[in-house]
């Protein structure tokens, strides 16, 4: 928590300053804002005795799956919902950040952006097939939020805007189920 609340601190030191930081120095904070590490953490909580205290020492040691899953939602929320946050006092997302250092439009920013999300799809495949201390159902916890992740943000930001096409996901899922 205090990891998070550090990230959050330097965004806003960021924002008061006026600073648009390196694409380096923004992932590095920005994938700790996005709160994924707290996130996976918290939804083990309800796995009840499928989970040791070996499996959240795991956790802390921040594995790998954890960071790049991190990055695709840190990435995927950024090249969603970039030009609405830049309309209200907003510090600047990846895309503004990879494309002021690199002198690219946004367009080729995001493309790029892009490219590292499918690379840390890959690395959690990968962490499937390779062995890990952690158990199966840990893993996928982390995979299924990267996949809600994919959701909400794949056509658009569904996490701000979710009246639109989340709020039809969730009617479908929950009130309007397919019988089985």
């Amino acid at each position: 928590m205090k990891v998070l609340i550090r990230a959050y601190f330097e965004e806003t030191k960021w924002l008061n300053r006026g600073d648009i930081p390196t694409y380096e120095e923004y992932i590095k904070v920005a994938q700790v804002s996005i709160a994924y590490h707290m996130l996976s953490i918290t939804s083990m909580i309800g796995m009840g005795d499928r989970v040791g205290k070996e499996d959240f020492d795991w956790m802390l040691t921040k594995p790998k799956i954890i960071e790049v899953a991190s990055i695709i939602a840190r990435l995927m929320d950024d090249m969603v919902s970039h030009k609405f946050e830049q309309q209200r006092e907003h510090i600047p997302s990846a895309v503004e950040c990879y494309a002021y250092q690199h002198g690219v439009s946004e367009q080729q920013a995001c493309k790029i952006l892009n490219k590292q999300v499918e690379c840390a799809w890959k690395d959690i495949n990968e962490a499937f097939l390779r062995p890990t201390p952690a158990p199966v159902s840990v893993l996928a916890r982390i995979l299924n939020l990267s996949c809600v992740i994919d959701v909400l943000y794949r056509e658009g930001d569904g996490y701000t805007h979710s009246n639109t096409r989340m709020k039809d996901n969730v009617s479908s899922l929950l009130i309007n189920p397919l019988e089985i």
